[in-house]
C-alpha cells in the first residue's frame, strides 16, 4: 500500500473508533485511537446454566460472528468467581461472566475491571434437609457455599449474621460453612455430610430432588424480588483499547439473550450439551427445565443489588469498608447497542 493510501486507511480507522467511543460515552486514550481489532478475545465463564448467555453464544458461534474472522475467541472455564477474577486481574482474561460478589472484591483490590452488562438474575437458594424448618434450627449445622467470598457465600454469611448466627471464614461460629465446588456439595448432601447449601441453580434444584427443601429463596430478600447472579465484566485496559470490539461483543450478547427468550427449549438443549461436553456429565432428567424457570436472563446488571451485596460483604468482614465502587460500571457501550435497536437503556447504581 502506498503511503497516501495507508495514511487514509489509518485516518478512517481512527474516525470509526472515535465515533463508536463517542456513542459509548467513554473517552479513548490517544495511544489506543488507532488500535485495530484484537487478534484474540479471551472470555471466561462457568459450566453452569446461570452462565447460559455465554454458553449459548459461544456454542452457536454468535460471539465469533460478531467479532469477525480477524479476531479469534479463546475461552476458559472456571468453577468459581474468585478464581476468574484472579485471571482478569493478572491480565490472562479480557472478558468474564461472573457473579457480583467476586467483582466487588476484585474492584476493591484494583480498579482494573468494569461491569459492562448483566447476563442473569435470580436463581439462588438455601436448600436444607427436611426437619430444618427455621433459621434458628441452623445453629450447629454445617452448610456449603461455592467458594469463600463468592456471591452465594456472602449472601449466606450475611443472612446468618442478620439472624444472630455469626460465622468465621475458617468454618467456625454458630453455623459451620464449608466452601466447596457445587457438584461436591450435592454429593456431600446426598451422603449426609452436609445439612444444606446456599447455591445457584441448577444445584439448588438438584438438592431438592435429593431430598432437601428450600428454606430461603434469595429473591425474597431483595427489593422487587430481583438480584444480580451473573454480570459481564471487562478489563479496563481492554475496554480502553478496543471499544469497538466491546460493542460488537455486547451486540452478540443482546442477540443471544433474545434467542434464549424466544426459544427456551433450544437454549436449554444447547446449554446442557455444552455443559456435558465440558464436565462429562449431564443434568438429571427434569432438573434443567425446573431450575431454568427460576433464572431471568437479562442484560440488566441489576446494579442496586450489587451495591447492596457489597454492603453485605463489608458486614461479614469480606470487604474493606473503605472500598469505593465509584467507576465500577460502564454501561455506555451497552446502552448504545440497545439504543440502536430501539430498546430501553439499563440503569447503573
Amino acid at each position: 500500500m502506498n503511503p497516501r493510501r495507508r495514511a487514509l486507511a489509518l485516518a478512517l480507522s481512527a474516525a470509526v473508533i472515535l465515533t463508536l467511543a463517542a456513542c459509548s460515552g467513554r473517552a479513548v486514550p490517544a495511544s489506543a485511537q488507532l488500535s485495530a481489532a484484537p487478534a484474540t478475545v479471551r472470555i471466561g465463564y462457568f459450566a453452569n446454566f446461570t452462565h447460559a448467555p455465554a454458553i449459548v453464544g459461544l456454542s452457536r458461534g454468535t460471539f465469533q460472528k460478531a467479532l469477525g474472522s480477524a479476531t479469534a475467541v479463546k475461552t476458559s472455564v472456571f468453577d468459581a468467581g474468585p478464581t476468574e477474577t484472579e485471571a482478569l486481574l493478572s491480565g490472562s482474561l479480557d472478558i468474564g461472566f461472573i457473579g457480583p460478589g467476586p467483582v466487588v472484591n476484585a474492584y476493591g483490590k484494583s480498579k482494573a475491571v468494569r461491569v459492562i452488562a448483566g447476563a442473569a438474575a435470580n436463581g439462588a437458594a438455601l436448600v436444607v434437609r427436611n426437619g430444618i424448618d427455621s433459621v434458628e434450627a441452623l445453629k450447629g449445622k454445617t452448610l456449603a457455599t461455592p467458594k469463600l467470598a463468592n456471591t452465594q457465600d456472602i449472601a449466606l454469611r450475611y443472612y446468618l449474621k442478620e439472624h444472630g448466627l455469626p460465622t468465621t471464614v475458617t468454618g467456625g461460629g454458630a453455623v459451620k460453612i464449608q466452601p466447596q465446588p457445587n457438584s461436591d456439595a450435592v454429593n456431600a448432601f446426598k451422603q449426609g455430610q452436609l445439612d444444606g447449601a446456599w447455591v445457584p441453580e441448577p444445584y439448588a434444584t438438584e438438592l431438592v430432588t435429593a431430598g432437601g427443601h428450600v428454606l430461603v429463596d434469595e429473591k425474597t430478600l431483595w427489593p422487587g424480588q430481583r438480584f444480580a447472579t451473573t454480570n459481564v465484566v471487562v478489563t479496563s485496559a481492554f475496554l480502553d483499547r478496543y471499544p469497538a470490539t466491546v460493542k460488537r461483543f455486547l451486540s452478540a450478547l443482546v442477540a443471544t439473550i433474545d434467542s434464549i427468550d424466544a426459544d427456551p427449549a433450544a437454549a436449554q438443549a444447547d446449554t446442557d450439551a455444552a455443559i456435558k461436553k465440558i464436565t462429562g456429565t449431564s443434568l438429571p432428567p427434569g432438573v434443567l427445565g425446573a431450575s431454568w424457570k427460576n433464572v431471568i436472563f437479562t442484560v440488566d446488571p441489576v446494579a442496586a443489588s450489587l451495591i447492596g451485596g457489597a454492603k453485605h460483604a463489608e458486614a461479614v468482614g469480606l470487604l474493606d469498608p473503605s472500598t469505593s465502587l465509584d467507576g465500577l460500571y460502564d454501561l455506555g457501550p451497552l446502552n448504545a447497542v440497545l439504543s440502536a435497536q430501539g430498546a430501553a437503556a439499563v440503569k447503573g447504581p
